[in-house]
């Protein structure tokens, strides 16, 4: 197991420091935007620096919407055969225009998953990080 559950409990709660180890041991997730009351929903592979989120897309609904509406969420998750975990931040996404920024995000190697052309990239300052992992296990009987 990953971690320690106390008194059985199925669900953790994971510290904040628990949840960063997740993040920046992870290289996939989905970005959350929003623009009009409706929510938009991308896979994105990304990097981790100074407990800020990277990330590189191409023009397009992704790119349009999140500098409508930088408020976003992130959600990375892994699961393996008898535990899980999910992690969800909160931010603030910013398209890097700056040579200085863009040279620093392109020093993380972040690759495109495809290949396309990925020319923007995109750093989430979080405003909260907050992280579960779930022991798995048989459904229990409800007592009468």
């Amino acid at each position: 197991m990953m971690f320690e559950h106390e008194d059985g409990n199925p669900i953790l709660r994971l510290a904040e420091d628990e949840s960063w180890k997740l993040i920046e041991g992870t290289q996939h997730g989905r970005l959350v935007v929003t623009v009009a009351g409706e929510p938009d929903i991308f896979p994105v592979n990304y990097a981790v620096k100074d407990r800020k989120l990277y990330l590189r897309t191409a023009p397009g609904n992704k790119l349009a919407e999140l500098t409508i509406n930088a408020s976003v969420l992130f959600e990375t998750d892994g699961i393996l055969s008898d535990e899980a975990w999910s992690v969800v931040v909160r931010g603030t996404a910013r398209v890097l225009e700056e040579s200085a920024d863009i040279a620093a995000a392109e020093a993380l190697g972040l690759k495109p998953w495809v290949p396309t052309l990925k020319d923007f990239y995109v750093e989430i300052a979080p405003t909260s990080v907050s992280g579960r992992h779930f022991q798995f296990g048989e459904h229990p009987e409800r007592e009468i």
